[in-house]
């Protein structure tokens, strides 16, 4: 495993998950949305459908599943990594002087709960009787949950170059980046496979990049979204990293509307063959404005990229970059039903190999058509999954696939 990918639907070797757990049932229908959700699902019901998720990747590929609770755990046995990552989520409430007490009263599993789930302040005092007072109500969270983590396409991506730790725009999702960075620059797994792509350290407050507007085209071009999530200054970032490290020539940035269902890129399309793309109607065509960045040139160790603004479409863009490509509407165009099933991911479809998918199977229409442009459809119960406007795609960060 060299964590570097240099496609979107080689066949699927590894990938990394995360059963949702406790975080998700802190969600209430007063703190959903500041916490990025629009309802609150039903845990119990949700890791059945995630249960069901995981093991058709396993039986359809036989890809290794790496779980993010498994791998968090393992590395915070190391006990200075712990501290740090403890503090570091205790200082968003200005608890950072509990972390030794805390550390002393919870087990590993406890305090990889911790992380991820939160804890509040009653929490606290079972573990912890003479806490001192304060001044933060009995249901406080000291630390914050993470409910979107098992969206663990946004907090990092692999590319051709190597990988990009994402940088959270949102408040809510911050702490994910940070966890996944410390997995991955720590656990014997993978440590000594990181190229580091991004973020620049030492910004107070960095340009933000997420995963999810992330996209392979090919060996020598990856496709970024300049979005309501990802920065411009980011991507001219992550460009310089990628060009510099020469496997990547071509680094296209994408300017999405400022609209929900183009909240990343890969709301907007996804790849399933070297000639096959599922995309939401229209919105090749609505995004009108992208950027090419290529190397000019590097002199005494210090990189020189240039922009070139594009009056092209991204299907334009895409055309060049996929010969003979195809293109594949959301419900096969039917305007009410796109609509309907874009809403629910519809082109955010997870590409286990070159035509086979994994799908929602509420999205009825889209999975029609896919499977009569010949793609493999499997299907997965969506009830529950579905409500954090999210799909397949999002859930899943694949770690190695087939070379194409």
């Amino acid at each position: 495993m060299n964590l570097r990918l240099n496609s979107e639907f080689g066949t699927l070797k590894a990938v990394l998950m995360h059963r949702p757990g406790k975080e998700i049932d802190r969600l209430t229908p007063y703190n959903k949305s500041m916490l990025l959700f629009e309802d609150v699902p039903y845990l119990e019901a949700m890791q059945r459908e995630h249960d069901v998720f995981t093991d058709l990747i396993k039986h359809s590929t036989g890809a290794t599943v790496y779980r993010l609770r498994e791998l968090l755990m393992q590395v915070i046995s190391d006990k200075v990594i712990l501290e740090n990552l403890m503090k570091d989520a205790l200082s968003k409430s200005g608890m950072s002087h509990l972390s030794d007490e805390i550390l002393g009263r919870l087990s590993t599993a406890e305090c990889a709960t911790a992380l991820t789930a939160g804890v509040k302040v009653h929490e606290l005092k079972k573990k912890i009787p003479n806490l001192q007072r304060t001044e933060l109500l009995d249901y406080a969270f000291i630390i914050p949950p993470s409910p979107n983590l098992y969206f663990q396409r946004d907090p990092i991506a692999l590319t051709p170059g190597g990988v990009v730790f994402s940088s959270m725009k949102m408040e809510g999702r911050k702490r994910e980046a940070d966890l996944l960075r410390t997995i991955f620059e720590n656990h014997p797994e993978f440590k000594d496979h990181v190229n580091r792509v991004f973020p620049i350290n030492g910004h107070e407050n960095p340009a933000s990049i997420e995963g999810g507007d992330i996209i392979v085209l090919s060996k020598k071009a990856v496709a970024i979204g300049n979005s309501e999530r990802t920065d411009e200054k980011a991507i001219y970032h992550v460009a310089k990293s990628l060009l510099a490290e020469g496997t990547v020539e071509r680094v296209y940035e994408v300017h999405l509307p400022k609209k929900r269902q183009y909240m990343h890129l890969d709301t907007v399309f996804t790849i399933l063959d070297e000639n096959l793309v599922l995309t939401y109607p229209d919105a090749l065509n609505a995004v009108l404005q992208t950027s090419l960045y290529t190397l000019k040139e590097i002199q005494d160790d210090k990189v020189h990229i240039k922009r070139q603004i594009l009056n092209e479409s991204l299907l334009t863009v895409l055309e060049r970059e996929i010969p003979h490509l195809e293109i594949l509407h959301t419900a096969d165009g039917n305007p009410d039903y796109a609509m309907r099933e874009q809403w629910f991911d519809g082109a955010n479809v997870f590409a286990i190999g070159p035509r086979r998918v994994i799908s929602y199977n509420r999205n009825i229409y889209t999975n029609r058509a896919l499977r009569d442009m010949g793609v493999e459809v499997l299907e997965i119960p969506s009830s529950e999954l579905s409500r954090g406007l999210g799909g397949p795609r999002c859930m899943t960060m694949p770690l190695s696939r087939s070379k194409i």
